[in-house]
């Protein structure tokens, strides 16, 4: 064994810098075309600030920008930062994805600036910088191209108004459109305002389907450059007449129109309503109509892309708590105000994360206030399933999975074809129907927190604050691995204690990129690393990355969704932090580490590396074993080692210090007067009683206990809802109920003329089946007609029986008049 561990120190020898003294930096050494490389005298790897062994010249090549981040649609200007040139330069080259070029300058400043391209991705972009007009690009760094939904408002031109925009022509209309910008984004006193139309050209799903911006025509050169501009919009011509989905530009007028990769503002892409032809102007309805049925020809000749969507959660909760796999629609979101403006009877939607396989198609779900999910077999307020990801998909580039973009041509203009400028939405909706939930499964899930304090998938739960790093979890069906680094808790001496607490957190799936979220040093508060790079969310709070999209909010957690479907949430509860994960359950039976293994048994959660299954009745120290067995190898380490604190305690000492007395239930006792506090702070909590027992501190026994409460709620958010699936109404009739979760009732009736044959109400039964099949409504008397004629049977019935009986005593009255001689 120890022969085969030989190359693997040999090899962290050679990578990772040595104890005490720090080799200085070889002046010799250059960071030039060797950015993330540590090397061997100098490094170039982003540790090396914190190590202190960087090459001198590391700012230089190794390029920080602001800002860091712009619309995917270009335009932006930025800055290199720590570079100041102030020799001649014959052009500044900025080379983005070792393709796509944009030219940059040299200000008054002797800064260097480049201007980010139109490209059709999101995500972390590599670029370099030659300074010798392309003969040599020695320097690199990273941008960041976003959604253009996600980018600021102050970014990009305002459409004035923009329903009108998107609604002109379809009324009586014809005001004036009014278009602002900040001036001071553009350096310039004259502007140029232009059209760009965007369109996917070629056979769908085929190597020739291309997505493409074209320029097409302005609406103003050499205006002034005041921040606003108004025009009453004339039809285009008709060679422009075939795009309709589009974007303005706003440029200097030093560039020729339609110049392209030039500093620009860029509004948001919008309906063109405003620009097409007369024939739309004259009769909208019809134009529409003949679009929306267009739209549906191609859609079913399209592959269904409907059946390789997962399905939605069944309710509001679950769609929240399931954060490896949906995320919450900007379109439609609770927790800012529900402005739900395609879906007018929800209160919040969800997308899912990750697209489809095989169409790079994308799941909407959305719920009303009670949490029940919304249809569009009921309401057209229903959730609708998008033959383009909205947030686009790997490889982007490509339809459709541009993002944005390509949801815009497949999935938005055709709802304004067929539901905004044309009554046909029924033929929308039927291509877009809704997916319910009966073949959703919640998500498994398990946490650790506190001193720390685990409960695994299956439900079991223990205690270990050993001192090192450790495997939460490992999944050889997606090579998933999560690791963590539990320290010593400080008293308020600044003495470390016997508990310890989790302190970051790492995580990869298969060759994805590497995230670690850890309480900055020296401050608490949560930090982000990427492939052992600290981020910054200055700018922004999503990013796309290889094999996963990370999310920060608040600047207190993070999520990470990986391609799988799994997540972890990490987040800061005071001290320390809590982390949870989330594993779909096609991980049933395939995990190992301080989780548990996953199998719906709590009895062999406790299972050694060896195989070895400890008991659920395990004693403390026989779990401390456990623990400490699950140490991280330094081969496999996902960590982060940027300083010598970090370097000297775990990258070369144990990853499991042995010499550490960690803290059993049974050593503690509580300090007098102290148990009557945690008594009324923690109740029923044991997690937060031993908190505040072990650490003397009942605001660390608080963030335990408040740790444990969300994993409660979260837990309880995930309980599997039985559906009994959508119950259609019978023809020539109706139904009474939108819900399809057990033990919900729908009623049904029939129209005038048509009698009901079957049940009147069915009920979702435990078993997954309705109670009653849907009736049927034959043609005949209806029930109203059929007690008309009843009843009126009835009245004509005592009617005669009346006039029997007064007939009858009339007779009588007359007989002795009659019988006299």
């Amino acid at each position: 064994m120890e022969l085969l561990l030989l190359p693997w120190v040999l090899l962290l020898l050679a990578t990772a810098p040595g104890p005490g003294p720090w080799p200085a930096a070889d002046a010799q050494q250059s960071c030039s075309l060797r950015c993330g490389d540590r090397g061997a005298l100098c490094s170039c790897h982003p540790t090396c600030v914190g190590l202190g062994t960087c090459c001198p010249d590391m700012r230089d090549f190794c390029l920080e920008i602001q800002p860091y981040s712009g619309s995917m649609m270009g335009g932006k200007d930025f800055v290199v930062q720590h570079l100041t040139w102030s020799s001649p330069v014959e052009s500044v080259i900025c080379r983005f994805k070792e393709s796509v070029q944009t030219l940059g300058h040299v200000d008054s400043l002797g800064r260097v600036h480049c201007v980010s391209p139109l490209l059709y991705e999101t995500g972390r972009i590599p670029f370099t910088l030659s300074m010798d007009n392309g003969r040599s690009f020695p320097r690199s760094g990273t941008w960041l191209a976003v959604h253009p939904s996600k980018v600021s408002e102050t970014e990009k031109s305002q459409l004035v108004n923009e329903t009108h925009w998107q609604y002109y022509g379809t009324t009586s209309t014809r005001d004036a459109l009014s278009l602002t910008w900040n001036a001071s984004a553009l350096p310039t006193d004259l502007v140029t305002i232009e059209l760009w139309g965007y369109e996917e050209t070629g056979k769908p799903y085929s190597g020739e389907w291309m997505a493409k911006w074209s320029y097409l025509y302005p609406l103003a050169t050499n205006a002034p450059n005041s921040g606003s501009f108004s025009f009453i919009p004339n039809p285009a011509s008709q060679n422009f007449q075939r795009w309709e989905v589009g974007a303005l530009r706003i440029i200097s007028s030093k560039h020729y129109a339609g110049k392209k990769d030039v500093h620009a503002l860029w509004s948001n892409e919008h309906a063109l309503a405003w620009h097409l032809g007369d024939d739309f102007r004259a009769d909208p309805v019809s134009w529409a109509t003949t679009q929306c049925l267009a739209w549906e020809k191609l859609e079913e000749e399209l592959p269904d892309f409907l059946g390789e969507l997962p399905d939605c959660p069944c309710t509001l909760a679950q769609a929240r708590a399931d954060s490896g796999r949906f995320h919450t629609d900007y379109g439609c979101d609770i927790e800012h105000g529900s402005v739900c403006t395609y879906h007018p009877g929800a209160v919040h939607c969800v997308r899912s994360v990750q697209a489809s396989p095989q169409y790079g198609a994308g799941q909407q779900c959305c719920y009303t206030a009670d949490g029940t999910q919304l249809l569009t077999a009921d309401s057209t307020s229903g959730s609708t399933p998008d033959r383009g990801h909205d947030w686009g998909s790997p490889p982007f580039r490509a339809p459709p999975r541009v993002p944005g973009l390509s949801h815009w041509l497949y999935d938005v203009i055709s709802f304004y074809h067929c539901c905004l400028w044309a009554p046909e939405c029924s033929r929308y909706m039927r291509l877009r129907r809704s997916s319910g939930c009966r073949s959703y499964r919640p998500p498994r899930l398990a946490s650790a927190f506190g001193d720390p304090h685990f409960i695994t998938f299956d439900g079991a739960n223990f205690t270990f604050n050993g001192r090192g790093e450790y495997v939460l979890l490992e999944s050889g069906l997606t090579d998933l691995r999560v690791q963590a680094r539990a320290e010593p808790r400080t008293t308020p001496e600044g003495l470390q204690d016997r508990g310890t607490r989790l302190t970051a957190v790492a995580i990869q799936e298969g060759n994805s990129d590497v995230v670690e979220v850890r309480l900055a040093p020296g401050r608490g508060d949560l930090q982000v690393l990427l492939n052992q790079e600290v981020l910054t969310f200055a700018e922004q709070s999503w990013m796309d990355l290889k094999g996963m999209f990370l999310s920060v909010a608040a600047g207190d957690s993070a999520s990470i969704m990986l391609s799988s479907g799994a997540g972890l949430e990490v987040s800061v509860q005071g001290p320390f932090l809590s982390v949870t994960v989330l594993l779909p359950e096609k991980f049933l039976n395939h995990t190992q580490g301080l989780l548990g293994t996953l199998n719906d048994s709590p009895t062999d959660d406790f299972t050694l590396r060896s195989g070895k299954v400890l008991p659920p009745t395990a004693s403390s120290r026989e779990l401390a074993q456990f623990g400490a067995d699950w140490a991280v190898k330094n081969a496999s380490s996902l960590l982060t080692y940027d300083s010598r604190l970090l370097v000297n305690n775990y990258l070369y000492g144990p990853k499991h210090d042995s010499t550490f007395q960690p803290l059993f239930p049974e050593d503690i006792t509580p300090s007098p007067g102290q148990e009557t506090e945690a008594d009324k702070l923690c109740e029923d909590n044991n997690f937060c009683s031993f908190d505040v027992a072990a650490t003397r501190s009942l605001s660390f026994g608080n963030a335990t206990r408040v740790a444990y409460q969300l994993h409660r709620h979260r837990v309880q958010s995930l309980k599997p809802v039985v559906s009994c699936g959508w119950l259609a109404p019978p023809a020539n009739g109706l139904k009474e109920g939108s819900k399809y979760l057990v033990g919900s009732t729908v009623y049904f009736h029939c129209n005038n003329g048509y009698s009901l044959e079957g049940a009147q109400v069915s009920t979702c039964e435990a078993n997954g089946n309705w109670s009653y099949p849907a009736p049927a409504c034959q043609p005949g008397r209806s029930h109203t007609v059929l007690l008309s004629i009843v009843f009126g049977g009835l009245a004509l019935v005592v009617l005669a029986a009346l006039l029997y009986l007064l007939l009858q005593r009339r007779k009588r009255n007359m007989t002795p008049w009659t019988s006299q001689p």
